[in-house]
């Protein structure tokens, strides 16, 4: 198990804090890879390109919850070293 294969390979989201238990692939089977949120039906459900437009969506989603600076740079700053930003 890699250091982070815990997490969404996408946004970063610990895989145990999914309330969809995973995303989905095109057969419907459960995906260990990435995160309900991220990934749908053996697609991603957004159009990003680069791990900083997926930081920046993050990072909003986080500052709407009301986390503060130090805690949003905290958790988004390994997204560019997921297996979908490689």
């Amino acid at each position: 198990m890699g250091k982070f294969d815990r997490f969404c390979q996408s946004c970063g989201m610990p895989m145990d804090q999914d309330k969809g238990h995973g995303g989905t692939e095109k057969d419907g089977t459960k995906s260990t890879v990435y995160c309900s949120l991220c990934y749908q039906e053996g697609a991603f459900r957004d159009n990003f390109t680069k791990s900083k437009q997926m930081v920046k969506f993050v990072r909003q989603i986080l500052k709407n919850q009301g986390m503060g600076y130090f805690k949003r740079w905290f958790f988004t700053s390994h997204i560019s070293h997921l297996a979908r930003w490689q």
